[in-house]
């Protein structure tokens, strides 16, 4: 009753033919009045006059709304439906849509910016968002390790922990807001013409991560000599903390015209060097000089390797990581069975385009326990050196003492 005496006060309701009111009137007598529609008898036939305006029209045709829906009583008499408050409410299924729509969006945008995670096992980053710590020096980014890049051991491949290792280098110049074009190039050596390549790489694999983990990668930059730069990286469990790979390289510049080594201008230094930092190498170096194979050294050789379109990178060459599985493919299939990258020192001689075809050549150094050592030589068909390498291979499942390390701190 409540409900109706409100609705009754925006919506008048008139009463309707079949009302109680009307069924104590004759038809043959007198007029009713049917919510605006009077109708008067006449020999004993009912005429019907409607005092509403003639239907509105658009381009010469009638438009009927659909309060002016006709419907026939038992006698076949026409009349208009009464007007309730049912039939007078507007569509709302396309406001009420649009609504939804508005807050959905809304609702995706909160948890983008606000998102924490549920369980504490779940992924603290979940959008692969990496932010600068440590008064802005260092560069963090979380990794979910993926199906697709998990191997033969159910383990992330070599492959994986270098991508991982490039993706933080890229994204800490972008960060910082250096990056214009190409790889980590900054806007002054954009201005001349300049790339960074690498030159040497050391890197350490104490635990390769299983598929669902969660790898926390940090990395810095430090000065290296007067023309060089050197990139650390620091790869841990980021449930647990423990380190499993510890990762330092070399970087010069080189002109992407002339493909030719460069020093550094003074321009790109001061650019670069407020994000130094003064420390240590997270691996220590490895000063042994790395041994040049050539056909009568080598017991492993993988001839006729052709790069891909996509192993090329913005730069177009070969991008770093493709030389590591070059390597690999003269490696002989036993310790790839039984043993497990634990360590790699490589040297890059030159760079390769798409049209190269390359040789891989493998010596296997037996040092009486063990572990392995193997000698590695990258080359064009025609004998110009591209990579130097030398890996250390433990077998698998070997006890690895834990070595929970820290992010260097600059003692600048």
């Amino acid at each position: 009753m409540v409900a109706t005496a409100a609705t009754s006060s925006f919506f008048p309701v008139t009463p309707s033919p079949d009302s109680s009111d009307s069924k104590k009137k004759r038809l043959g007598n007198g007029s009713i009045n049917l919510g605006g529609i009077k109708s008067k008898t006449s020999s004993g036939n009912l005429q019907v006059k409607a005092n509403a305006q003639a239907p509105p029209k658009i381009n010469g045709t009638k438009v009927v709304t659909p309060l002016a829906e006709v419907f026939k009583n038992e006698d076949g008499v026409s009349f208009h439906p009464p007007r309730t408050f049912i039939n007078q409410l507007p569509d709302w299924s396309m406001l009420l849509a649009a609504i939804t729509t508005v807050f959905l969006a809304a609702e995706k945008q909160w948890m983008m910016l606000d998102w924490k995670p549920k369980r504490p096992d779940m992924l603290i980053d979940p959008f692969g968002i990496g932010k600068i710590v440590q008064d802005g020096l260092v560069f963090r980014q979380n990794f979910s390790i993926r199906s697709y890049e998990i191997g033969a051991d159910q383990t992330a491949s070599i492959e994986t922990v270098m991508n991982h290792l490039q993706e933080t280098a890229l994204n800490h110049v972008g960060s910082a807001g250096l990056l214009v074009d190409g790889f980590g190039s900054t806007p002054e050596m954009c201005k001349k013409n300049l790339i960074w390549v690498v030159t040497r790489m050391q890197v350490v694999v104490d635990r390769y991560p299983t598929w669902g983990n969660v790898v926390q990668v940090d990395t810095w930059v430090s000065a290296s000599g007067k023309n060089c730069m050197r990139r650390d990286w620091l790869v841990r469990d980021s449930k647990t903390g423990e380190v499993l790979t510890r990762a330092s390289s070399i970087w010069v510049m080189m002109n992407k015209v002339t493909r030719r080594l460069s020093k550094m201008p003074e321009e790109v230094r001061g650019e670069i060097e407020p994000y130094f930092m003064n420390s240590e190498p997270v691996v220590a170096e490895d000063g042994r000089k790395l041994v040049k194979l050539d056909d009568s050294s080598a017991e492993f050789v993988q001839k006729g390797l052709t790069p891909r379109w996509s192993d090329l990178d913005v730069n177009q060459h070969v991008n770093n990581v493709k030389y590591i599985g070059w390597i690999l493919e003269s490696a002989p299939l036993p310790i790839l069975e039984t043993h497990e990258l634990s360590s790699m020192t490589l040297e890059y001689r030159k760079e390769c385009g798409r049209d190269s075809v390359l040789q891989s050549l493998t010596a296997v150094s037996d040092n009486g326990t063990d572990e392995i050592e193997c000698q590695h030589l990258l080359r064009l068909e025609g004998g110009s050196e591209v990579m130097r390498g030398r890996t250390q291979w433990r077998p698998k499942n070997a006890k690895i003492s834990g070595n929970v390390g820290q992010i260097p701190a600059d003692t600048a």
